[in-house]
């Protein structure tokens, strides 16, 4: 065999960073082993795999096809590494997770997971919808759960469990004396949202069609657990996962609100690279996702 592994690690490095000597410094060698890797490796077979822009080193059309081919060589040579030196068939894991989920649901499945095989390594990785995927789409995950619809030629999308969002307010808000809220309801209420890029905001939009350009949308938060306290505190309504929820409902501190005649019904999905090995850990997970109560 004419390469080696290290040569195919120093090469998705540098393409993961387009950088050699921040490659290096992830691979815990020196700047010159880490150039000397790669150059053995174009020299080897005569190609050349990335082109020079400034400082960044940037993957030419060759790189490109080799990428998720050498990602899933190296898959499986660190699953096979993991089983020789720690007898374990799980390995390491890199999840990513939206908001909504990796604070309500993954969580407990990551537990469930290290219980099974408490050697097991794994690494949950927490942002929005459009974070994820783009992780996902650098071999930076082995898989993301997500809230939002996406569509990528290179991405797998499979459906998981069903969930809708629920609109809600402070209980001593105006509006939770309401049995229903119309349209016009709406379009006066002051409204606390997730920010675009989200998958709750994707569906948000999305239920609120017609509507949209009208809607007071006086706050764009990150975290689901600070528009919780904004409403809390009285300074709008908002729109989040039935998931989220649950606690303050039945503690009282926040209300749901009827909104008739609008979809706030939606899907969590699993994302996967179609060219990353799919790892024994990466089944079991998605084994004990599917298996998680509703």
């Amino acid at each position: 065999m004419r390469y080696t592994l290290r040569q195919l690690e120093v090469f998705l490095a540098v393409a993961h960073h387009e950088n050699v000597s921040r490659a290096a410094r992830d691979l815990n060698m020196s700047q010159s082993a880490a150039s000397g890797a790669l150059k053995e490796l174009e020299t080897q077979f005569d190609i050349k795999l990335f082109e020079r822009a400034g400082k960044k080193l940037r993957l030419n059309e060759l790189g490109r096809q080799l990428w998720p081919r050498a990602e899933a060589l190296l898959g499986q040579a660190r699953d096979l590494e993991s089983g020789l030196q720690a007898h374990q068939e799980l390995g390491r894991l890199k999840v990513g997770a939206t908001l909504t989920i990796g604070n309500y649901l993954a969580v407990n499945i990551m537990a469930r997971y290290m219980a099974e095989q408490p050697g097991a390594q794994v690494k949950l990785e927490v942002a929005n919808t459009a974070t994820i995927v783009d992780r996902v789409l650098a071999f930076d995950l082995d898989l993301g759960l997500i809230e939002g619809e996406i569509n990528h030629t290179d991405l797998e999308l499979l459906p998981w469990r069903e969930d809708e969002l629920v609109v809600f307010c402070a209980p001593d808000h105006p509006l939770a004396k309401q049995e229903t809220l119309s349209d016009q309801d709406l379009l006066a209420a002051t409204w606390i949202v997730r920010e675009p890029g989200s998958g709750t905001r994707q569906t948000f939009e999305r239920a609120m069609h017609g509507l949209l350009p009208g809607l007071k949308l006086s706050l764009e938060l990150e975290h689901t657990e600070a528009i919780k306290r904004a409403v809390e505190a009285g300074l709008g309504i908002s729109c989040l996962s039935r998931v989220s929820l649950r606690e303050a409902f039945r503690r009282g501190s926040l209300v749901p609100l009827t909104v008739p005649g609008r979809d706030f019904s939606r899907e969590f999905y699993f994302v996967l690279h179609r060219q990353k090995y799919r790892s024994p850990g990466v089944e079991r997970w998605l084994e004990l996702c599917r298996q998680s109560p509703e």
